[in-house]
This record gives structure tokens, C-alpha cells and sequence, in this order.
């Protein structure tokens, strides 16, 4: 295969907010707050889990 022939290396380069587009930037803030609702759910799932284990076992919050 000649040097010329070969694939071009397609790099996995992250663009800058100023890159993107209208579209492109409401798209991303709708997954960062789907993201974020699901670290909120996660948080609360976890004080629920810490507050019955300190119930059960007498520890403090």
C-alpha cells in the first residue's frame, strides 16, 4: 500500500463551545442537565441509604 493510499489517523477532538452551533449548544445543555438530574437522583438515593444504616446502626449524619 503506497503512503498516499493509506486511511487518514481520524482524531476524537472535542470542540470548543465556540465551535459549535445553536443547535449543537442546546443539544449539549439538554444532556449535561439530563446528566445532572440523574447525579441528583443518585445523591438522593444515597443520603436515603446513609439515613436508614444510621437509623439502624445508631451512627450520626
Amino acid at each position: 500500500m503506497d503512503v498516499f493510499e493509506e486511511e487518514p489517523i481520524l482524531t476524537n477532538r472535542a470542540q470548543t463551545l465556540d465551535q459549535m452551533s445553536i443547535e449543537e449548544l442546546r443539544e449539549r445543555v439538554r444532556v449535561l442537565n439530563a446528566e445532572i438530574a440523574g447525579c441528583e437522583r443518585e445523591i438522593s438515593k444515597k443520603e436515603a441509604q446513609k439515613s436508614a444504616a444510621d437509623a439502624l446502626f445508631g451512627g450520626k449524619s
